[in-house]
């Protein structure tokens, strides 16, 4: 309702705000949960715990309006963050046998999305009844979150296996996601590109179909379409992930990777309302995919003493990226093929980046070590 300009400003204002969660997940969060490995399901508890609380303080500011909303609704996303890491690092502990690690997060994140569906109809109930009742509801989720992490089996605990190693190389003081192998470093470039990409399509999408809607189409009605369109491949990429044979994840993210990169030429060469939709559900399935592979691919290689830091870093990271998408999505001209070459671009510069080196971790990661032979000493 305010004109384009004006809004802008409020996006790249937005675009600003949800960077706060990560200024204190990568920096703080995540060394501090390396140093409580043996509390893993009292961190899970804890983060539960103090959104149920936090939910309680909403409820009472929705009712009344008071300020305190806005600082507890800071810390839910905190929390949820912090959640999150904790439960990739979590994942690996307990894998089953012979079950791969991409599958795993894609049956995890399958069962949170099954899990929304169930809940979002029940907090609309619960809206009829007062403003203040989903969060009431969210209070009673979280509390039965709190038993549930605590519950888990006393392994997700234990040190056994863990390994007193670094993410640092000789001369480096701090952790760097430079340093934990070619597997994760080109798997998070990879990804980078996708949420990049992410970013730039939601916002260059926005504006573009605000002023030039779908055939027959309203702006608002023509964005749900695509923005279902790519939640749909979002969702196809999650349950394939949790179907998906034991492939290198290096071989899944390189393929979506590729296939996105496919998509986002033919749209900006063939530009038109049904190639927007296709890429918006490409782009979905592929990172999707891309993620889980990334999350596997940390829980593999990085040592667990300092597995949490490296997810909290790779999530801020893989926020900043999609925070930088966005930022160009809303300063481009609205020009279809001009905004849809520019996605190819970004996806071409993350192939170029992460491709071949992808490729090359793949192979030696599903290679057998040769035999090597020692020769006697000679005196």
């Amino acid at each position: 309702s305010v004109p384009t300009d004006e809004a802008r400003g409020r996006v790249a204002l937005y675009l600003a705000i949800t960077m706060a969660p990560f200024t204190l997940l990568a920096p703080v969060i995540g060394p501090l949960l390396d140093h409580v490995p043996h509390g893993r399901r009292a961190a899970m508890a804890g983060t539960m715990t103090a959104r149920a609380l936090l939910a309680l303080t909403m409820s009472g500011a929705v009712a009344t309006g008071g300020i305190e909303l806005y600082p507890a609704a800071l810390g839910v996303l905190v929390c949820s963050k912090a959640y999150g890491v904790i439960r990739s690092a979590v994942v690996p502990r307990l894998l089953p046998t012979g079950f791969a690690l991409v599958k795993a997060n894609s049956r995890v994140t399958l069962a949170g999305l099954l899990a929304t569906g169930i809940a979002a109809p029940i907090g609309v109930g619960l809206q009829q009844i007062g403003p203040a009742w989903p969060l009431y509801g969210a209070c009673a989720i979280f509390v039965a979150g709190t038993f549930l992490s605590l519950s888990m089996p006393p392994k997700v605990d234990s040190a056994k296996g863990e390994r007193k190693a670094h993410m640092l190389t000789h001369g480096e003081r701090k952790p760097s996601l430079r340093t934990v192998g070619p597997s994760v470093l080109h798997g998070l470039q990879a990804n980078v590109a996708h949420r990049v990409l992410s970013g730039f399509l939601i916002f260059f999408l926005a504006f573009l179909l605000r002023v030039h809607p779908l055939a027959g189409q309203s702006a608002a009605a023509s964005l749900v379409m695509v923005g279902v369109a790519a939640g749909i491949g979002n969702a196809c990429g999650t349950a394939i992930g949790a179907w998906v044979r034991n492939r290198p994840p290096e071989v899944i993210v390189a393929t979506g990777l590729m296939l996105a990169l496919s998509a986002a030429v033919l749209t900006a060469v063939f530009f038109s309302p049904l190639m927007v939709a296709v890429l918006g559900a490409v782009a979905g399935l592929s990172q999707a995919l891309s993620k889980l592979s990334l999350d596997a691919m940390i829980q593999r290689d990085v040592p667990e003493s300092v597995r949490t830091s490296a997810f909290a870093r790779s999530e801020t990271l893989l926020q900043m990226s999609w925070v930088v998408g966005g930022a160009i999505g809303i300063s481009l001209p609205l020009n279809g093929v001009v905004g849809m070459s520019v996605a190819a671009g970004i996806l071409a510069l993350g192939a170029v980046l992460a491709l071949r080196g992808l490729l090359v971790a793949s192979r030696r990661s599903t290679t057998p070590p040769s035999r090597i032979t020692v020769a006697p000493r000679v005196r």
